[in-house]
């Protein structure tokens, strides 16, 4: 579980679910007091401004099918301030926040490289060259020699 607690929220990742919460007094009064849960697969990005000497970072969460609002020039950290789908963060707190993105980054690449390919078991294998001898296409001794590098693996 990753947890980045920011200026006006914190961010909660717990491999499936991303939550970001509300309290205190700045919180309430940002956005208000309560939460928002997503299932990674739901984030279709996240938008990201670090930290600077004087101004807070965000880390801005979207979903397929939000209604995003541009910001002005200049003003991107003042309207994330009053997004529900956005925590500030300080400087000090900016480390938090970048392991966090890492964390959904990779987790988001997940979902979108669909499942992985099988890898061909060893019985598999011995099949294919089974059909291969049968066909001419390889003699008994490179059967026998490829089957018995699979067995000792």
């Amino acid at each position: 579980m990753i947890e980045a607690n920011g200026h006006n929220g914190q961010i909660i990742f717990d491999g499936d679910h991303v939550t970001i919460t509300r309290k205190g007094l700045l919180g309430r009064m940002s956005v208000g007091k309560g939460g928002k849960r997503w299932h990674i697969s739901q984030i279709s990005s996240i938008q990201w401004k670090p930290a600077g000497p004087l101004v807070n970072g965000f880390t801005q969460l979207s979903a397929s099918g939000g209604n995003e609002r541009r910001s002005k020039f200049g003003s991107q950290t003042t309207s994330a301030a009053g997004d529900e789908n956005s925590v500030l963060f300080t400087k000090k707190q900016q480390a938090d926040f970048e392991t966090l993105q890492a964390a959904l980054d990779t987790a988001i690449a997940q979902q979108h490289a669909g499942p992985a390919v099988a890898a061909s078991s060893v019985a598999d294998e011995i099949t294919k060259l089974a059909r291969l001898r049968e066909q001419g296409l390889i003699s008994d001794e490179e059967f026998a020699a490829q089957k018995r590098r699979l067995l000792e693996g």
